[in-house]
């Protein structure tokens, strides 16, 4: 007996109906990106393991899909790791290939390989699949699209005032209203952990900090406990769990807190400034807020960060993210490259425009008219009015089949056709074609002038 195919965990199919409504997610996407001067590229579905590991911190190392290598991958292996099961070093002598977490660290690898071909400041945009290792949960998959805009090559924060920009514009052509910009930086985060007597502990710290909406504040102190914090030090830091008030109001907050830390200072100023320009320029429908426990726990990020948090009625992990990483080019050979970048989650914004019942109605549409087939010679004609329609932009088919009438105006309804075509003998002798309309019912005869000023 056939064994039942399935999916791997954390993956999906897709029916033409939701790649019409991903289409359209995309397609506004690029469109923005486009508008804002962004140029595309795109990268290998899979890079070398020694690209990858060691650019995510730990937990995002042990995310990364492995690949084995080809042919007898263990003809390599060590005896000894073998016998002692030492997977560690085991995956390093058994694959060199990984398949890509995230879209950021292939761009630096991009841009350190093409940097005699690029022209700085550079702004790219790219749009492909990324894989996690991931346990899979609502909007939480193991294969999904990332939709990224980065800027590498300057240090200007107008950089950082645009991407808030672009999530604004973005967002408000979806008509998704609600949407909240969080930001903090990591230097006022690094500035925290020193002023606790943390600052060894910086990474610990902030990757238990960034879990606050998911384990919880006891949850988060258990963490740091665990890691080593003292229980002083996070008495110090309890101010952070209860910041209120505007996104300058909690500035000046921090500016307090971080009286004696000049890393920390540098931070408040820089989200300062960026505060200040958007109030000037102002925001369509997005709101910007100073979340002080933001710490996106990725080891890349060196100043602003942004984690984009969906509308309060739906709930849903956050649908967009970024920040400033000042040397990740550095990682490869190529110093003092300062970038920027923010990622859009297709899949999560997916989720809240269903939820919202947001997506167009016609964007679900194939084909426009539908000719019903009564034969070979009636197809002839049909065909030849198809290839004129075609020429005209307006998508056209017929039924492949001389099948009974009911059974194609079933399919016609299944397909949701706004126009169906009748052409029998009586309307190829007139040269005529009797259109249907299939939100009303109402049927109609036309030449093809009549047909094509009615659909197009």
């Amino acid at each position: 007996m056939a064994q039942k195919p399935s999916l791997p965990k954390g993956t999906r199919d897709f029916s033409p109906a939701e790649v019409a409504k991903r289409s359209y997610i995309k397609d506004t996407v690029q469109k923005h990106f486009k508008n804002f001067g962004f140029q595309p590229i795109e990268t290998p579905s899979f890079e070398n393991s020694s690209t990858l590991m060691g650019k995510y911190g730990e937990e995002g190392d042990r995310l990364i899909f492995k690949i084995l290598n080809s042919g007898d991958y263990l003809k390599k292996a060590s005896e000894q790791d073998l016998a002692e099961k030492n997977s560690q070093k085991l995956t390093a002598q058994i694959s060199e290939k990984a398949l890509r977490y995230d879209l950021t660290v292939p761009f630096a690898r991009y841009v350190v390989q093409h940097q005699n071909d690029i022209d700085f400041p550079f702004k790219r945009y790219q749009i492909q699949p990324v894989w996690r290792a991931d346990r899979p949960q609502k909007g939480r998959y193991r294969e999904f699209y990332q939709c990224d805009a980065d800027v590498v090559g300057s240090k200007s924060l107008w950089q950082e005032v645009e991407f808030i920009q672009l999530y604004d514009n973005v967002f408000t052509d979806l008509q998704v209203e609600g949407v909240t910009i969080k930001m903090n930086n990591r230097k006022i985060l690094s500035g925290i952990a020193e002023v606790i007597g943390a600052k060894d502990k910086l990474i610990d710290f902030t990757v238990a900090l960034d879990k606050l909406d998911k384990i919880g504040e006891e949850g988060v102190k258990q963490e740091m406990l665990s890691k080593g914090i003292t229980e002083e030090a996070i008495a110090k830091i309890q101010p952070l769990f209860s910041f209120s008030g505007s996104f300058s109001e909690k500035l000046a907050q921090l500016k307090s807190l971080l009286s004696t830390s000049e890393e920390g200072l540098k931070g408040v100023e820089e989200l300062s400034f960026i505060i200040n320009a958007i109030e000037s320029l102002g925001l369509k429908t997005t709101t910007l807020d100073l979340d002080v426990t933001l710490a996106r726990g990725l080891n890349y990020y060196t100043g602003a960060i942004f984690e984009v948090a969906a509308p309060e009625n739906v709930k849903i992990g956050s649908i967009g993210g970024g920040g400033r990483y000042d040397d990740l080019t550095g990682i490869f050979g190529m110093k003092d490259v300062s970038g920027v970048g923010v990622s859009f989650g297709l899949d999560r914004i997916y989720l809240v425009l269903e939820e919202l019942n947001l997506f167009p109605k016609t964007i679900t549409e194939t084909t426009k008219v539908f000719f019903i087939n009564f034969g070979d010679v009636e197809a002839l004609y049909c065909y030849q009015a198809i290839r004129k329609l075609r020429a005209k932009g307006i998508a056209a088919e017929i039924y492949p089949d001389a099948a009974k009438m009911k059974k194609q105006m079933n399919y016609a309804n299944k397909r949701q056709f706004p126009y169906v075509i009748l052409a029998g003998n009586s309307e190829v002798e007139n040269s005529q074609f009797t259109i249907k309309n299939m939100a009303n019912g109402t049927q109609e005869v036309y030449d093809f002038d009549g047909l094509l000023e009615l659909v197009k």
